[in-house]
């Protein structure tokens, strides 16, 4: 036995631009009933009950606005939340954990966020029946017998303290016009503990600054300090790594593992590699985005993300991917034979008034993909617009055999035009096959075609900004950051087609992200940035992985090993016995794959 599920994309509904296929075309209609008609707003609104999962309504809509799905009759009884008629609904919680951080992870629109609203209290689940929606006594009682019984009644008894880090933190200026400062101490009311958690976050400098001054990740690690300076029993962290690079990552995490000792934390959170390091267990979401969410059982980190990489829960036996992910295990092999230079450069030196960058002379060959790596305010940004000729110079010149296609860090969609106009002005050539096959249909991007890009989410107009860099006619691409506001499988997913697309046509890209795991499976080689962050900058010649990653593993402190079953980098717990043996050996980044017993990961004891 089933359940039916009918969702329609409110956005790509456009029923004025067509002829009501739905309508038209649905069986039980021309039987007489009323399954599919017009509500408000001229958007269809699909009967439940009365569908019977035949699918045409789903084929006949030019939009690819509605989606009909049969989901298991038992999860009908585990059902969360559901925000309306022919809407994203939830099955299933996350569980937390006195002293432990649980993990949640999962591509966008499944749901994390709502799990998280409804975590915290300030989403009260209906159980599905949003048109009467349950007191909290029939709620506590659909979770009796559960550990979530008594975390719902301390919410319904107003005891339950939650201290929440939300994702939208470029949201934060909005509601406060004050210093960083002012904002801390209206949280804290203690200025020994704004002292240590500005100096632990790297926010020393900007306590005296308005909100409104600060960079993406100032306001991130702000919005860390609020959440732990306050007094919780459950502290959410939504996506804190975002803006941040891999230095401030850490001591954001160092901080979080540091509430764990107290109370419970949940974390959401795309960059694998950090959610390995923090986590304790792992709850994997899937689902269909903006259609309907589920959440996993609860299991080990390791487990946890492995299976969120294979595709497969072992304990529900469900497949929710049809291809597992795997790594690749060794670095390719260079090219013996001579590859054409695209673009060279001597020793380059950017001035500004405060800040100086240095870049060592190279030469980029065609196919190479590059991978840069550092802190942020070390020239990275910099270093791609003097390719690309945005900005030029101060001394040194460079020489490029064709023009360079950047995607900024921070991305505008001002642009009054649909998705697939906005594609078709670029390269008239974007219904091509091998456009579709390596780009188009991997990201998914023909559902969003009639979406204009003012009403894309971020992820969207991310992949949408990727895309149209890559349709451009260049022969190198530079993208800063294209992992911001991705999820995690769509990260594997993008990494995978910019090396693919580069390679098939012959290409260079240069890719800046602070997602280690991104950078490992894109790039064949590194650029590595050093210096003092904010004052002078420093980048190296292009790298060989394995001497790349060494060396900017040994700056962060931190050493990599590979999964013994997927072959994904895995963060090394700090002190344990692996950790030291690594950088006995100098092997901050180890390539291959490692023996069963080296799996061992407690601290040795002192």
């Amino acid at each position: 036995m089933s359940h039916r599920v009918a969702v329609l994309d409110k956005d790509s509904c456009h029923s004025r631009k067509c002829n009501l296929e739905c309508i038209t075309f649905c069986p039980v209609n021309k039987t007489g009933s009323d399954c599919i008609v017009l509500g408000q707003n001229a958007l269809a609104v699909i009967s439940e009950e009365l569908c019977t999962g035949c699918g045409i309504c789903v084929k006949k809509c030019p939009f690819e606005a509605i989606t009909i799905l049969n989901l298991a009759s038992e999860l009908g009884k585990e059902k969360i939340h559901q925000y309306g008629v022919n809407t994203f609904r939830l099955y299933k919680l996350p569980i937390p954990k006195k002293n432990s951080i649980v993990g949640l992870v999962g591509k966008n629109g499944v749901g994390k966020s709502t799990a998280l609203n409804v975590l915290s209290g300030s989403l009260k689940p209906n159980l599905g029946d949003y048109e009467n929606p349950p007191p909290w006594e029939r709620i506590i009682d659909e979770f009796q017998g559960t550990e979530l019984r008594s975390h719902f009644e301390s919410i319904a008894n107003g005891t339950l303290r939650v201290s929440i880090k939300p994702q939208a933190v470029y949201l934060i200026p909005k509601v406060w016009s004050g210093s960083v400062r002012g904002l801390l101490e209206k949280t804290a009311g203690s200025s020994r503990d704004i002292s240590e958690i500005a100096d632990s976050l790297s926010l020393k400098e900007s306590l005296d600054r308005n909100v409104s001054e600060l960079s993406g990740g100032e306001l991130q690690r702000t919005a860390v300090a609020v959440a732990c300076l306050k007094d919780a029993d459950l502290y959410l962290f939504d996506e804190p790594s975002s803006y941040n690079d891999v230095f401030q990552r850490m001591k954001v995490s160092k901080m979080i593992s540091e509430l764990s000792k107290k109370a419970g934390v949940i974390l959401v959170e795309h960059d694998l590699s950090f959610l390995d390091y923090l986590s304790d267990y792992v709850h994997i979401l899937y689902g269909e985005a903006g259609v309907y969410g589920i959440v996993s059982s609860i299991q080990s980190a390791r487990t946890g993300i492995n299976e969120l990489l294979e595709g497969y829960l072992t304990v529900e036996n469900v497949r929710f991917r049809d291809q597992p992910v795997r790594f690749d295990i060794y670095s390719p092999i260079e090219n013996e034979t001579e590859t054409p230079v695209i673009c060279s450069y001597d020793r380059l030196v950017k001035k500004y008034e405060n800040f100086e960058l240095t870049v060592e002379p190279a030469e980029i060959k065609m196919g190479q993909v590059i991978g840069i790596l550092g802190a942020n305010a070390l020239g990275k940004t910099t270093f791609l617009k003097v390719l690309a000729g945005i900005e030029g110079p101060s001394s040194g010149h460079v020489s490029a055999l064709s023009k360079v296609a950047y995607k900024p860090q921070y991305l505008s969609s001002e642009i009054e035009d649909n998705v697939i106009s906005y594609f078709r002005s670029i390269n008239k050539n974007v219904d091509s096959g091998l456009i579709q096959t390596q780009l188009i249909t991997p990201l998914s991007l023909s559902k969003l075609y009639e979406k204009q890009l003012k009403n894309l989410s971020g992820g969207e107009l991310q992949k949408v900004a990727i895309v149209a860099t890559l349709l451009q006619d260049a022969q190198i691409y530079g993208f800063d950051e294209p992992s911001a506001f991705i999820d995690v499988e769509d990260r594997i997913v993008l990494a995978k087609a910019i090396q693919r697309f580069v390679r098939s046509m012959g290409k260079t890209a240069f890719v800046i992200d602070h997602d280690i795991q991104l950078v490992d499976i894109v790039a064949d080689s590194l650029m590595i940035f050093s210096g003092e962050p904010g004052r002078r900058g420093r980048a190296s010649k292009p790298l060989g992985k394995t001497d790349g990653m060494n060396a900017f593993l040994k700056e962060l402190g931190i050493t990599y090993r590979r999964d013994i079953n997927t072959g994904r980098p895995r963060v090394n717990k700090p002190e344990s016995k692996l950790d030291r043996m690594q950088k006995e050996d100098g092997k901050y980044y180890y390539l291959g794959k490692m023996p069963a017993a080296a799996e061992i990961e407690k601290p040795i004891a002192e």
